[in-house]
């Protein structure tokens, strides 16, 4: 059974009946322009989280960066091993062969909604990162909403279940990664895509607890 995460005609179905294709051919294809810039301001070595079939991997792989992708479709990392990617099948709340050495963390393509809560996610990426290391997000625009989602993912093949993902509005970016122990240092917009950088301080203190209340670890 080809996983739906894979069929180019996917489409994410919310609880309260939203309907959404996937853009599945876009993370198939090479990192495009808005990729490469956004990936020309990660250092060394690099964690991409989510990283489907790896195009980011493979764009710092040619700038000769050091850079391993994690996913848990076995599909998309499949695909990524077959072209020689350095990709792993496992769960960014796993234990990570190094654990904090990591120069830059990704969370593109949304990411960052990976387990429902953004705040908890972003808490394991200060864990990961080198002190003054930096994770590069990709947001939704400052008009769109900050919200937790339970989706399910719809490609005509049976199976599947539902899952818990979130949205974080570029608005809400600032208050997300101060709660997780992350300095916000940049937020622009490119070809209608929005990111955030965060920085690891050199010290960093405990963070906040993320309470769950609707939204993902936002006031």
């Amino acid at each position: 059974m080809v996983s739906p995460l894979v069929a180019l005609r996917a489409q994410l179905r919310s609880r309260d009946g939203r309907l959404d294709f996937l853009d599945v051919d876009r993370w198939l294809a090479e990192a495009d322009e808005v990729d490469l810039r956004v990936i020309s301001r990660a250092t060394g070595p690099v964690l991409d989280i989510g990283c489907g079939p790896g195009r980011h991997v493979e764009a710092l792989n040619r700038r000769s960066t050091e850079v391993v992708g994690i996913d848990i479709s076995p599909e998309f990392v499949a695909l990524a091993q077959a072209g020689g990617r350095p990709v792993r099948l496992q769960s960014v709340f796993d234990p990570l062969p190094g654990g904090a050495r990591w120069g830059s963390v990704l969370l593109l393509d949304g990411s960052v909604g990976i387990g429902g809560c953004p705040g908890t996610l972003l808490r394991r990426v200060v864990e990961l990162l080198v002190p003054g290391g930096r994770a590069l997000v990709e947001t939704g625009a400052p008009s769109d909403p900050s919200e937790v989602l339970e989706l399910f993912i719809e490609s005509g093949e049976k199976g599947g279940a539902w899952f818990s993902w979130a949205s974080l509005s570029a608005t809400d970016a600032e208050l997300t990664a101060d709660l997780a122990g992350l300095a916000l240092t940049d937020l622009w917009e490119d070809s209608g895509r929005w990111f955030v950088q965060l920085d690891k301080p050199l010290l960093v203190s405990s963070p906040l607890t993320c309470e769950r209340s609707g939204r993902p670890d936002v006031a």
